[in-house]
């Protein structure tokens, strides 16, 4: 397959990065991902401006990403916190995946996180497996092929 070939509008990568957008977003969806749920707490811990959070939160909603519900403490006035959907939660890979990419490449191998699986403390990270279950190691490994969404280029 020449890649060139084809329309790259139509590629999910595109679409993945109409979502995620930017490194705002990102990093919301890395807070929220970790527990951090609250409007307030999200902004404080990120220090990023009410504006540019007001305006990722209410995208990563219209996108289906994430969800508000409201709550309110004694004595104020009823707010929202953020939750993943089911869309939302399908993102933890691709998170998790820049975590290992930054891991490996930026930390200077100090990581300041690791990832545990709860049942047995083995530490957690992104993998490439075929759908036979082949662990795919190297990018020499992995072909490229139309898929049915695919759209060749007109002319």
């Amino acid at each position: 397959m020449k890649w060139n070939a084809y329309d790259a509008a139509s590629c999910s990568v595109s679409r993945t990065v109409g979502i995620l957008g930017d490194r705002w977003t990102v990093l919301v969806l890395r807070e929220i991902f970790n527990g951090v749920r609250r409007f307030a707490d999200i902004q404080e811990h990120l220090g990023v401006s009410r504006s540019v959070l007001t305006q990722r939160l209410s995208q990563l909603v219209d996108d289906g990403v994430l969800e508000r519900r409201p709550y309110q403490e004694p004595g104020d006035r009823p707010r929202h916190e953020y939750r993943l959907t089911d869309l939302g939660r399908d993102l933890r890979p691709v998170l998790v995946a820049m975590m290992d990419f930054g891991d490996r490449h930026l930390a200077g191998g100090e990581p300041a996180v690791r990832l545990l699986h709860r049942d047995c403390d083995g530490e957690v990270h992104a993998r490439l497996v075929c759908d036979c279950g082949h662990a795919v190691t190297s990018g020499r490994e992995v072909a490229i092929a139309p898929g049915p969404g695919a759209e060749p280029l007109a002319g």
